[in-house]
């Protein structure tokens, strides 16, 4: 059943707040007006003319956010070869504005919770560029799959780690404290333990099985149905190589939270 669009007024009080952050009210009238938006790759500015002639569409520049831009809601991106090259992606306006207000530092420490399908996860990256860590956390394994797809996709996840978790209970630190030999164990340290090595797509068995399940039953897998974090990503400078899981899990008491968490924090779901 097809859905009639209204034609009921704004609300008075929402129309003076678009007037007073410089929005046009005009394109709240019909969902067919409301534009979408993709960000540019940083580096890849030079392209924009050819990027217009292949998607046949004009790009607009939102002024407010670098690197984004606004086209009409019914051109498609998904077979362009800039898309398909990692030149250009997907996301709202409302999460770069978002990750734009967390005012991102070389060297931060980023903690994203409802981090699928991913989109604001690759721009902290990208602010990011090579130094600190995005810390991406997502209840919902498969979704969380689509992120690990994504940063590889955009070559963005050299200094980012991805745990399937519960973000209201997930209390993991940046891997700077892993790595800090103020916290190092000396029992663990005289006994050989089993580290991270890199990184591989080749899912372990049992990841498969628990994915081969989700899609026999057609259920959501969610990490509530997991006692611990489980990590399913994670890059070549996110710090968890070399590491033992003791090290990647450890828990720390409150004083030193607040010298060795996060620097900055977003919660946004679906973005």
């Amino acid at each position: 059943m097809s859905i009639e669009p209204t034609n009921l007024p704004l609300p008075d009080a929402f129309v003076d707040f678009l007037k007073e952050n410089g929005l046009e009210p005009s394109i709240y009238t019909s969902a067919d007006s409301i534009p979408r938006y993709i960000r540019l790759k940083p580096g890849c500015e030079s392209q924009i003319e050819e990027i217009e002639d292949e998607i046949r569409c004009k790009l607009n520049e939102v002024t407010w956010l670098p690197n984004f831009y606004s086209l009409p809601p019914h051109v498609q991106i998904a077979n362009s070869k800039a898309y398909r090259e990692g030149k250009v992606y997907g996301i709202d306006a409302a999460s770069g504005a978002a990750v734009s207000a967390l005012n991102i530092s070389s060297g931060d420490h980023v903690l994203d919770l409802c981090a699928a399908p991913g989109a604001k996860l690759c721009m902290i990256l990208d602010l990011l560029r090579d130094s600190g860590s995005v810390t991406g956390v997502d209840v919902a394994r498969h979704r969380l799959a689509a992120c690990r797809t994504m940063v590889q996709k955009y070559a963005l996840g050299d200094h980012c780690r991805l745990f399937v978790a519960d973000g209201s209970t997930f209390s993991l630190m940046p891997t700077r404290v892993s790595t800090d030999s103020k916290f190092s164990d000396e029992s663990t340290s005289e006994k050989k333990v089993e580290v991270f090595k890199e990184w591989t797509s080749k899912r372990p068995w049992k990841e498969r099985k628990q994915a081969a399940k989700a899609r026999k039953t057609n259920s959501l897998e969610l990490a509530s149905q997991v006692s611990d974090p489980e990590l399913i990503f994670y890059g070549q400078h996110s710090g968890v190589i070399g590491c033992s899981r003791d090290e990647v899990y450890r828990a720390v008491d409150d004083n030193q939270f607040s010298s060795f968490g996060y620097d900055k924090s977003v919660l946004m779901m679906g973005r």
